[in-house]
C-alpha cells in the first residue's frame, strides 16, 4: 500500500496468550450519513480505562468507502456499485462472511465478485482498495498511546493476505500488544466471541477498554463487555474523544510524527 505506517512488518504474536495471528485484515464501511455514536457506559466510571482497541481498514487508514468510489470511476462502474454487490446481493453477503472467517481465498471471492461486478477478477480486492491510504494521525495515536503506558489490540476482519495484502510493510507485533483477525479464528465483528477472544489476548476487562471501529454495527458487542466506544469518522473528532476517555495526550492539535507524550505507567 502507497504510504508508509510508520510501524515495522510480519506476523502478529499476543505477548500475554499463545495465539498467534497473521497480519492481515479488513472490513468494508457502509457510505452515507451515520448518526454519531460515541459512548462511554454507565457503571464503569470509576474504572480507569488502560487499553485502546483499534480496527484497521477505515480507521487506521483512510476511508474505505472513498477508495470504492475510485474503483467504480476506474472501471466505469456506476457510483455505488460495489456497496450494492457486498450489501444488496445475499449471496455476496454471504461470499463475504466466509471469506473474513477464512472458509474461502480471497482469490474464490474475486472471482464470484468479479463476475456480479462484470470486471477482470485480476487482483479484484487490491484494485477496489488501490487507494487506501494511511491515515497518519490515527496511526500516531497507537504508538503514543503505548508510550503512554497503554496496552494497545487490534480487532479487524480480514480478507486474506495474498494476492492483495492490506498490511504490506506493517509489522503488527510490534505496533500492537494483541491482534486478532476474524480469518485466524473463523469469527468476525459483530459475533461478540471474538472481542472476548482478543480481551483474554490482552490480558485486561472490557471495562478498562475504548474500542474504535468505523462500523457503527461493530459497537454494540464491545459496549455489551463494558468498553466505551467511538465511532470514527475523521481523526480530528476521534482523537480529542479517545483523550477524554482514556486520561493521555495522544496528540490532538499536533502533526504527524510530532513528539510522543510522556509515558505513564500502566493502572
Amino acid at each position: 500500500m502507497p504510504g508508509s505506517f510508520g510501524l515495522p512488518q510480519a506476523v502478529c504474536v499476543s505477548h500475554d496468550a499463545p495465539l498467534i495471528c497473521l497480519s492481515v485484515c479488513g472490513r468494508w464501511a457502509v457510505p452515507g450519513v451515520v448518526r454519531d455514536r460515541n459512548t462511554d457506559q454507565e457503571g464503569c466510571d470509576n474504572v480507569p480505562r488502560t487499553c485502546l482497541i483499534v480496527d484497521f481498514g477505515g480507521v487506521l487508514t483512510t476511508s474505505l468507502g472513498q477508495a470504492a468510489r475510485g474503483f467504480e470511476a476506474r472501471e466505469g462502474l456506476p457510483d455505488g456499485a460495489v456497496d450494492q454487490t457486498w450489501y444488496a446481493n445475499p449471496a455476496m453477503v454471504r461470499l463475504t462472511g466466509d471469506l473474513e472467517c477464512g472458509r474461502i481465498t480471497q482469490g474464490g471471492w474475486n472471482r464470484r465478485a468479479a463476475r456480479v461486478l462484470g470486471v477482470d477478477d485480476d487482483n479484484l480486492l487490491g484494485r477496489i482498495f488501490a487507494d487506501l491510504r494511511p491515515d497518519e494521525r490515527m496511526v500516531a495515536v497507537v504508538a503514543r498511546a503505548r508510550a503512554a503506558g497503554l496496552k494497545v489490540g487490534l480487532l479487524s476482519n480480514s480478507v486474506g493476505l495474498a494476492p492483495w495484502d492490506m498490511y504490506r510493510g506493517v509489522d503488527l507485533g510490534t505496533a500492537f500488544d494483541a491482534a486478532l483477525l476474524s480469518e485466524q479464528c473463523g469469527l468476525r465483528k459483530p459475533e461478540p466471541e471474538i472481542y472476548e477472544i482478543l480481551l483474554k489476548m490482552l490480558g485486561v476487562p472490557g471495562e478498562e477498554c475504548v474500542f474504535v471501529d468505523d462500523n457503527e454495527g461493530n459497537l454494540p458487542p464491545a459496549e455489551a463487555l463494558g468498553m466505551g466506544t467511538v465511532l470514527h469518522r475523521e481523526a480530528a473528532r476521534t482523537i480529542p474523544r479517545l483523550e477524554e476517555l482514556l486520561g493521555v495526550s495522544l496528540g490532538a492539535g499536533r502533526r504527524p510524527g510530532g513528539p510522543p507524550p510522556a509515558a505513564r505507567r500502566r493502572i
